[in-house]
């Protein structure tokens, strides 16, 4: 598959722009444990909006959404189009920090894949005008990072976050079915319980008759 030359072009704007302090930010942002304590915090906000009934297929679907994403990503795309990072393609032409160069093929990207797909499912669990707008922006910035270090060309990530989106809303409306049978059933239950306690106490009452 030929890409177009604007991809090219386009990368090589943006992988110009650096600097010292922007070699160190990129490269944590781009770390993989950088984040833990923010993806804490953003379990903690899901378990406080969902509740603990709901919190551990929330925490199936977003495991879900990993695997999905990382397997699709790189056991399907990088494999079939074969097309090597800049890195690899562009030589000494292309930024790059701590001698990082990645694997061989980049599209499509999975680290985009990956944190759309997380974005967009807690986006639309929690659905709150600041967290969505917090883990957009927190997806681009992380991607972009990928840029950054001349890894990936922007095509890879658009194509990665798209990927990784539609997985997160697939996996978001996978949830819902479940919550809401888990929220059925949890009442039918509830419901049986009062039954049985209310036939109880009837039981126990004397059968008067005047």
């Amino acid at each position: 598959m030929t890409f177009p030359a604007w991809d090219t072009d386009l990368f090589l704007f943006l992988n110009g722009l650096h600097s010292d302090f922007f070699d160190t930010l990129m490269w944590y942002a781009s770390a993989k444990w950088t984040w833990v304590p923010l993806y804490v915090l953003i379990l903690f906000l899901l378990y406080r909006r969902l509740g603990w009934r709901h919190f551990l297929l929330m925490l199936l679907g977003l495991a879900l959404c990993v695997l999905l994403a990382d397997r699709i990503s790189s056991g399907f795309f990088k494999p079939l189009f074969e097309r090597l990072r800049p890195t690899h393609a562009l030589g000494d032409v292309v930024h790059t920090v701590r001698g990082y160069r990645g694997g061989r093929c980049g599209f499509v990207s999975s680290h985009a894949a990956n944190m759309f797909a997380i974005a967009v499912y807690s986006l639309l669990l929690m659905r709150r005008r600041h967290f969505t707008v917090f883990m957009l922006v927190f997806a681009l910035f992380v991607s972009y990072s990928r840029i950054y270090l001349g890894v990936h060309y922007p095509l890879d990530i658009i194509c990665g976050g798209l990927l990784g989106a539609g997985i997160g809303w697939g996996v978001a409306a996978l949830y819902r079915l479940g919550a809401k049978k888990l929220t059925q059933r949890y009442y039918m239950n509830e419901i049986s319980v009062a039954e049985d306690f209310s036939a109880a106490e009837l039981d126990g009452k004397p059968n008067i008759t005047i």
